[in-house]
């Protein structure tokens, strides 16, 4: 699904770039060439005026057939700001063609392309909104990741699609009741590999050194009749990381696969706005 990146070459685009980037200095240096130019030709009219008001200048006879001719500063002025205004359209009209050639997504002239902060995702069999700072990461935290995103700030929040086989099922309420459900996935969200003695302190258990405790659950269903499960958990540990992690869950099933979103964001972020990107996720991921 995604090519690996392989080592640079010299190619038509590149080329193309090369050719891009000399107009663009070119137009460039016309233009400030003309500009500079302009405000001389400005001062030197100025200053031939000024003479000319002290000192009568000495005119010839005039002969017959023949008449004295000034070339006014104004018209000097006006040409050349012609000439700049066209150097000016030539410049403009290279940005905008670099601005397509690189396409929109590059966002390299610094425009704002999404201003709601989601890129709207399809895939063949589900849709989703993802994130426009959370790029695609090839690490795979468990078995049967379709996809998996990271933040682009913070590695530590991340989204991963799972699929697997439920032979015969056709809605996630086969599965069983959403706290049933949640005990299946448990995998989700680790045990604790520490064994020892611990008396209870910052609210563990005695002997335990995490938590996980279950904020908030519920059902939706889609416009097409899909049932979802969603959930809400935070997982603290002794060591006191990021104050914990939020952990948010969305199961469906359709077709004889269940489709299970999990994404995880750590406290002190969730309460900066990531929260915001993390429920924005998991709240629009609808099965096809």
């Amino acid at each position: 699904m995604y090519a690996s990146l392989g080592q640079p070459s010299l190619s038509s685009s590149s080329k193309k770039d090369w050719k891009l980037t000399a107009s663009l200095a070119l137009n460039a240096g016309l233009f400030a060439g003309l500009c500079f130019l302009g405000f001389q030709g400005g001062d030197l009219s100025t200053g031939i005026a000024r003479t000319r008001a002290v000192a009568p200048p000495m005119v010839a006879p005039r002969t017959a057939g023949c008449r004295n001719v000034r070339v006014g500063a104004e018209s000097r002025r006006g040409a050349m700001a012609g000439i700049g205004t066209f150097a000016a359209a030539g410049l403009f009209g290279q940005l905008n063609k670099a601005s397509a050639e690189y396409g929109d997504p590059a966002n390299v002239f610094g425009k704002v392309t999404n201003s709601k902060g989601f890129i709207p995702t399809k895939r063949d069999e589900y849709s989703f909104l993802l994130p426009s700072k959370w790029l695609y990461s090839t690490e795979r935290d468990f078995d049967n990741i379709v996809e998996r995103y990271q933040d682009n700030f913070d590695a530590v929040n991340f989204a991963a699609i799972i699929k697997k086989k439920v032979d015969g099922k056709t809605s996630v309420d086969q599965l069983g009741s959403p706290e049933e459900f949640l005990k299946s996935c448990d995998f989700l969200f680790g045990k604790q590999a520490w064994t020892g003695e611990t008396k209870s302190e910052g609210g563990f258990k005695p002997g335990s050194v995490s938590a996980l405790s279950l904020l908030d659950i519920d059902e939706r269903t889609d416009k097409k009749g899909t049932k979802y499960y969603n959930y809400e958990l935070l997982s603290r540990t002794a060591d006191g990381d990021e104050g914990g992690r939020h952990k948010l869950v969305s199961a469906a099933v359709k077709n004889g696969q269940l489709y299970i979103v999990f994404i995880q964001v750590g406290d002190k972020r969730w309460f900066k706005g990531t929260d915001k990107e993390a429920l924005g996720l998991r709240d629009s991921f609808t099965l096809a």
